[in-house]
């Protein structure tokens, strides 16, 4: 939070709408590499993040995320282990952020289709299922080659209200659920 305040107009809002005690699942729309250092600073609480297991393979990256409790996932397939270890985080009481769109979306697309894993993840948890949105960290960090650290921009966390999952849906369907609760973060 310190780093994200010295450095740029850092506000959050919604902070309430967190649980305080319990697990939870933290769904969110994913711009930038900043998202989950955003997100993370926002909550009162600690999260457990899901992140791509070729993240790992950078000796540094991969030391500070194991250290902090990232997951890693296996993409273009279902990670069972991954799941079955987020799910044990989120059902012990611990906090657990997921992006359902599965990756960083381009900045000129509206909210890309999330993944059914969302709605496997909220379906099996059994856990609330806060919503939240962030803006401005593609703006502080685009995504591509050339991007460097604009400082000074403003990011913005807003977490929403628990979102009712009714447990048994087509996972696809609770995770476009919990894609369209998101989106209504995005006009408030």
């Amino acid at each position: 939070m310190v780093f994200l305040k010295l450095f740029f107009d850092f506000k959050v809002e919604g902070r309430e709408n967190l649980p305080k005690k319990g697990g939870f699942i933290l769904a969110c729309n994913h711009l930038s590499y900043l998202d989950p250092v955003a997100l993370g600073s926002g909550c009162k609480r600690s999260v457990h993040f899901m992140a791509r297991d070729t993240l790992f393979n950078n000796r540094f990256l991969g030391f500070w995320m194991k250290s902090v409790g990232v997951i890693p996932v296996k993409r273009g397939r279902a990670d069972f282990a991954a799941l079955k270890k987020s799910l044990r985080l989120a059902r012990g009481g611990e906090g657990l952020a997921i992006f359902p769109e599965g990756a960083r979306r381009p900045i000129d697309k509206a909210f890309i289709n999330p993944e059914p894993g969302a709605g496997f993840l909220a379906d099996k948890a059994n856990v609330p299922v806060i919503p939240a949105y962030v803006s401005g960290t593609y703006e502080a960090l685009p995504k591509g080659v050339n991007r460097k650290i604009n400082f000074g921009r403003k990011i913005l966390v807003r977490f929403g209200q628990e979102i009712h999952i009714e447990r048994g849906k087509p996972y696809q369907e609770i995770s476009n659920m919990i894609m369209a609760s998101i989106k209504q973060l995005s006009v408030n």
